[in-house]
């Protein structure tokens, strides 16, 4: 298996994935006096960033022109507001994966208070770093995301996974 011209780290097999770690910032503030939506978003991509490091395809992947990766697809719940200075801690469930995605969702937690604060679902796709279309996973990749997924496969899946968007009709 031809590993990349980076190190690895050791991939954490914790069910679910639970490193991830920040502080709500004073200009992710809005008006109303919580975190705006958009940063909620800003701090879930940083999560996605610490799952593809567990498989070696964080930011090295792309400097080093191997691949990209890109989020196909992403919905996002806000369940209780966060404030400024609001420590986070922010896990993550593999659901699904296949030769070229991994679909996976992030819960985000007040880190001392120990409440959900919000949900971020995705599709995450492996892109050529040439042709800027789909790919499938380099083996070094694939065997470790093939080892996070069996880690989170007994896991019971979030309700807010899979949700669609409406409003329900009497």
């Amino acid at each position: 298996m031809k590993l990349p011209p980076y190190p690895l780290i050791e991939p954490n097999l914790g069910a679910p994935l639970d490193v991830h770690r920040a502080t709500v910032l004073p200009e992710w503030i809005d008006w109303n006096g919580h975190m705006n939506v958009g940063f909620y978003v800003v701090a879930f991509d940083k999560a996605t960033d610490t799952l593809c490091q567990q498989f070696g395809c964080g930011w090295e992947y792309t400097r080093d022109k191997l691949g990209m990766t890109f989020v196909l697809e992403a919905h996002v719940t806000y369940d209780r507001e966060v404030k400024e200075g609001d420590p986070l801690r922010i896990t993550t469930q593999i659901l699904d994966h296949d030769a070229k995605r991994i679909h996976y969702i992030h819960e985000m937690h007040h880190a001392t208070e120990g409440y959900l604060a919000a949900t971020n679902e995705l599709m995450l796709m492996n892109i050529d770093y040439e042709t800027r279309r789909s790919a499938p996973w380099p083996d070094f990749a694939m065997e470790r995301i093939e080892k996070l997924a069996a880690a989170h496969a007994g896991l019971p899946r979030p309700k807010q996974a899979g949700r669609l968007i409406g409003i329900k009709k009497k």
